[in-house]
């Protein structure tokens, strides 16, 4: 669906424009979501996960360190 909308007041241009620069999202998904949240309505949301428990909690296994060694080594003769 599309809307054209005029006459918008230049204090909410401004503080739309300003609210997308700051969350780094385009005017029309602030405006979409703005409209979403002043009616009650819940917007879209993508699903994000907190992975912070999961760094560094892999258990140590030598085999898969040496592999990573491995992966890591650079051969000088093939960067010539």
């Amino acid at each position: 669906m599309q809307y054209t909308l005029r006459n918008i007041p230049r204090t909410l241009d401004q503080a739309l424009r300003q609210r997308a620069r700051r969350e780094k999202k385009t005017l029309n998904q602030v405006v979409i979501e703005t409209l979403a949240q002043g009616l009650g309505l819940e917007a879209p949301q993508a699903r994000r996960r907190d992975l912070r428990d999961l760094v560094g909690a892999r258990p140590r296994d030598p085999a898969l360190e040496q592999a990573l060694d491995d992966q890591r080594r650079v051969d000088p003769e093939l960067w010539r």
